[in-house]
């Protein structure tokens, strides 16, 4: 259907398509040059000593995953509030998923008190998840991780450009991923980003990239190579000229963009807070710099979400869940009971409302409408 106000655009202009032009008549479209200018931009951009360019934010969550060492027999600690691209990749790997609570109604990240009741003899990594953007409590999980020998894997992909103590989300753990997917604060349709400061950490991801190979067909391009070794089980993440040009343009917009979110977000709530002050805020006065990714309520426990995100469909006005939980999904039953209420109590009454950079302040008044006749 067509949506009076849909719950993400992106923000696209002459920038994006002078660059896409610049890569199509280059006539060199695989991974190249315009890849590692939007690889070391990016570094720059979250303060981080490598970045390595992929395919999709799950690639990156995949690599992580295998660069830290995660195997059969282990387990990695992960919220269920999440897409289920965390705990599939590892999976991926071999290794057991083990699933946390959130910290509260008000904070919807994974919880340090539930992460350090879970740590057990097969824990090898805690997987974060800055659920909208909003930062988790590095500095208790890292405390954790260090007096546990855990690593440490920062699914970022609502995060870029957020902060937590003027340090970039993506940069406190061993690994940080990105993702690019289309409804992101940084959209290159499909993409995503693995960041490090540990050089022999970067060394792998690169080979793993693309197919363990010692030498990419850039270099040989380029003179630099005339064969290969294959050194190790890699995979095609490669990420292609074509999305990386759009990413250099999207990069130069993202402050800006967030900085627009955070000023959305905080009409939002103020309207919210006044209008339908039954409906619950999360991240009140939550620490950090947000992304802004997100714009989560949390509708009254009588309310019936069906019907609230129905009449507002009635509105025009798209609106989504973040997430159901993953230890609900069929894929992951495997018998053994899971208890996680705060994740459940606020997974059953979490609704998303529009947000994006383009939104018009007229708009979040006419969203903002709709929640509290939808609700009544």
């Amino acid at each position: 259907m067509e949506w009076k106000i849909p719950l993400s655009d992106i923000d696209f202009g002459p920038e994006e398509s002078a660059l896409v032009q610049d890569v199509l008549n280059s006539r060199w479209l695989t991974m190249g040059g315009v890849t590692q200018k939007f690889e070391t931009e990016f570094a720059e951009y979250v303060g981080a000593k490598h970045a390595i360019a992929v395919t999709n934010g799950t690639a990156a969550l995949h690599l992580a995953c295998l660069v830290v060492g995660l195997g059969p027999g282990d387990e990695a600690i992960v919220p269920s509030l999440t897409f289920v691209a965390t705990a599939n990749a590892v999976r991926y790997v071999g290794a057991t998923p083990v699933f946390a609570d959130i910290t509260s109604q008000n904070d919807l990240n994974i919880s340090p008190d539930s992460i350090e009741r879970l740590i057990s003899q097969r824990t090898q990594a805690i997987i974060v998840v800055h659920y909208g953007g909003y930062p988790c409590e590095m500095e208790q999980i890292l405390t954790l991780a260090r007096n546990n020998n855990l690593m440490v894997i920062e699914d970022a992909a609502h995060a870029v450009g957020a902060e937590l103590r003027g340090r970039g989300l993506g940069t406190w753990g061993n690994v940080g991923c990105f993702s690019f997917f289309s409804n992101k604060n940084l959209t290159t349709g499909e993409g995503g980003m693995v960041v490090t400061n540990r050089d022999d950490i970067a060394e792998q991801l690169r080979l793993l990239r693309s197919h363990g190979m010692t030498s990419l067909t850039w270099d040989r391009h380029r003179g630099h190579a005339w064969s290969y070794d294959v050194v190790a089980l890699g995979y095609n993440y490669r990420l292609d000229e074509i999305r990386s040009a759009i990413g250099c343009a999207q990069l130069a917009k993202v402050e800006k963009n967030n900085e627009r979110r955070r000023c959305l977000t905080q009409l939002y709530r103020d309207a919210l807070q006044e209008l339908v002050p039954k409906v619950g805020l999360p991240f009140h006065n939550h620490v950090g710099k947000t992304s802004a990714h997100l714009m989560p309520i949390l509708l009254p426990a009588d309310a019936k979400r069906e019907t609230f995100m129905g009449r507002m469909k009635e509105h025009g006005i798209q609106t989504s869940i973040h997430y159901p939980p993953i230890h609900t999904f069929t894929a992951y039953q495997n018998g053994n009971p899971v208890e996680l209420p705060v994740t459940e109590d606020v997974a059953n009454r979490e609704v998303t409302l529009p947000l994006y950079p383009t939104l018009a302040e007229q708009d979040i008044v006419v969203v903002v409408e709709a929640v509290r006749q939808s609700i009544s």
